[in-house]
C-alpha cells in the first residue's frame, strides 16, 4: 500500500491521538479563548487552500465544458496553479521545520500524530509534483487538437481531484491535532506567539 493511499484511506487521526480534539471538539474553537493568534492564522490558512484548491477544480471544469478558451484558461490557470503550489509547499516546510517539532516537544503523546503529518506533507509533496506535471502536460497540449488537449485535461483533473483529497484529509487531520493543543495550552506557553 502506498503512502497517498494510505492518506486517502485514512478517515482521521488513530483514537489514541485524539484526545485533545475530544476535549476541545470543532464547535467550541471559534469561541475559545485561545483561538487567536497562530490559531486563527493556521485556520485562515487551510481555508485559503480549500478555497485555492476548488478554484482549481472548478477552472478545469469551466475549460473542459468549454465556457473558457484553450488561450484563456491558459492565462488564467497557470499563475494560480502556481500559487496554489507554492505556498502549499512553503506551508509545509514551516510547519515541518519550525512548529511540529515545537509542537511534539510541548506535547510528547502526540509526536506519533506530528510523525504522520509530516509523511503526509512528502506524500502530498509528491502529489504536488505530479500535479504540476500533469498541469503542463495539459497546457502543452493547448495548442495542439482537441483529442489530446481533451485527454491531458482528463489527466489533469485525476490528479487534482487526487490531490484535493490527500489535502482535504491532511488538513482536517492537522486541524485536529494543532488547534485543540493550542487551545488547550496557549500561544505563548507552547512558545510560538
Amino acid at each position: 500500500m502506498t503512502a497517498d493511499s494510505l492518506l486517502l484511506e485514512r478517515a482521521g487521526l488513530p483514537d489514541d491521538l485524539r484526545w485533545l480534539a475530544e476535549k476541545y471538539p470543532r464547535e467550541v474553537w471559534q469561541g475559545h479563548a485561545n483561538i487567536h493568534g497562530i490559531a486563527t492564522m493556521w485556520l485562515q490558512r487551510h481555508d485559503m487552500f480549500r478555497e485555492l484548491g476548488g478554484i482549481l477544480t472548478n477552472g478545469i471544469g469551466d475549460y473542459r465544458d468549454g465556457r473558457l478558451t484553450a488561450p484563456g484558461f491558459a492565462g488564467w490557470f497557470a499563475p494560480r496553479l502556481n500559487h496554489f503550489l507554492g505556498h502549499l509547499d512553503g506551508h509545509h516546510n514551516v510547519e515541518d521545520i519550525h512548529y511540529f517539532p515545537v509542537f511534539a516537544k510541548a506535547e510528547t503523546r502526540l509526536k506519533r500524530g506530528f510523525e504522520i503529518l509530516d509523511t503526509d506533507h512528502h506524500t502530498i509533496h509528491e502529489g504536488l509534483e505530479r500535479n504540476a506535471e500533469a498541469a503542463n502536460a495539459f497546457i502543452r497540449t493547448l495548442s495542439e487538437s482537441e483529442d489530446k488537449q481533451r485527454f491531458a485535461a482528463d489527466a489533469y483533473a485525476d490528479e487534482n481531484s487526487r490531490l484535493i483529497a490527500m489535502l482535504t484529509r491532511h488538513l482536517a487531520d492537522e486541524e485536529d491535532l494543532i488547534i485543540p493543543l493550542i487551545l488547550d495550552r496557549g500561544d505563548r506557553a507552547l512558545g510560538i506567539d
